[in-house]
């Protein structure tokens, strides 16, 4: 049963939410350590689903997983503790871009992909293809299983135009971006379901012509070189 998320790691989190304090999570250290374990056993059987399609660099599920303690430096929210598990997971090599993660929360469980926070020469490679190929992205943008599967792309816009662009381009909505993310929901049914490895992985495997397109734009120049 390791690649099933158990109710008890579910239901920990439900406590959690409602006890995040020190006193309460020392004292339920054992139940935090039993259902991280299983998160982690979960996240093994994803990365094992995920290497039949794509590469993983992420070498184990306790690997891409993320810390349960809260930095809350410069955070008003100083509750100690997050109320979800979860993960990322890298492509492997430099010739696949783009990342994964996922969010298991009670009510609030979704997955992830795409790309987050892109560096200035990546952002600036990506506008110019959109500034060149605009029409080729709108194609592959409403692809009939990304939209069934994602709906629209997601990610924060700067305010207006970027820099070196008009703002009556006719792809100024997607020269905006500077994230280019895309998100799929869950129910707790689903997420705590036998098979949801498998179906996480179907769901991340309906990203990829998003992520093909993006890795061969950001390893080649303007005339299509490679960079690598």
């Amino acid at each position: 049963m390791g690649a099933v998320i158990e109710k008890a790691s579910m239901d920990f989190l439900k406590k959690l939410s409602k006890n995040n304090n020190r006193e309460w999570f020392n004292a339920n250290k054992d139940k935090y350590t039993a259902a991280h374990e299983n998160i982690a056993a979960f996240a093994d059987a994803l990365i094992k689903e995920m290497n039949k399609h794509d590469e993983i660099e992420t070498a184990s599920g306790r690997q891409s997983l993320m810390r349960i303690y809260k930095d809350v430096r410069f955070s008003k929210d100083k509750t100690p503790y997050n109320t979800h598990w979860s993960g990322s997971m890298k492509r492997a090599t430099k010739k696949r871009r783009g990342g994964y993660y996922f969010h298991i929360e009670p009510g609030n469980s979704f997955l992830a992909g795409g790309f987050w926070g892109p560096d200035a020469s990546d952002l600036k490679r990506i506008r110019q293809d959109i500034d060149l190929n605009y029409e080729d992205w709108r194609k592959m943008l409403a692809g009939k299983t990304l939209v069934s599967t994602y709906g629209a792309m997601r990610g924060a816009q700067v305010g207006s135009a970027p820099r070196g662009y008009a703002k009556d381009h006719p792809a100024i909505d997607l020269l905006r971006y500077k994230q280019f993310i895309f998100r799929h929901e869950f129910t707790d049914e689903e997420a705590c379901s036998a098979d949801f490895a498998v179906k996480m992985s179907k769901v991340y495997k309906n990203m990829r012509p998003f992520l093909d397109h993006m890795s061969e734009v950001l390893t080649t120049d303007m005339n299509g070189e490679p960079l690598l």
